[in-house]
């Protein structure tokens, strides 16, 4: 068997109060797979279950070290999964309000490319 890519897409996250790197970073992963549906899987790929696909995530994120790798891999529905986590996104200046829990003044970006695969 090959190993083929059928889609890639591309996500952005924010987590504008809290100052939560996995916030970010799922909120990115669940951008860049909200409009996606992939027929191919069954009608091109012949898969026969969406968790014979394999989906692996980049997200660049501040603070990558913070970051809960099951809570950002748990917003993909489906498929063996896999994870890599490195610096990257922006840190903004925003406001901090007390009320919802900031730390301080940042805002996180996160970015997200999700690839899946499929064995062919």
């Amino acid at each position: 068997m090959a190993r083929k890519r059928l889609i890639i897409e591309m996500g952005m996250g924010v987590d504008q109060h809290g100052q939560e790197p996995t916030v970010a970073a799922a909120r990115a992963v669940r951008n860049a797979i909200a409009h996606n549906a992939l027929p191919g899987v069954w009608e091109v790929a012949g898969l026969s279950h969406p968790n014979e696909m394999i989906v692996e995530v980049q997200v660049g994120v501040p603070y990558p070290d913070q970051v809960r790798q099951e809570e950002v891999l748990a917003v993909l529905p489906f498929g063996r999964k896999a994870l890599t986590v490195e610096l990257g996104g922006m840190v903004v200046q925003g406001k901090a309000i007390a009320e919802l829990a900031d730390k301080n003044d940042e805002m996180l970006i996160a970015v997200a490319s999700v690839t899946v695969w499929v064995d062919i």
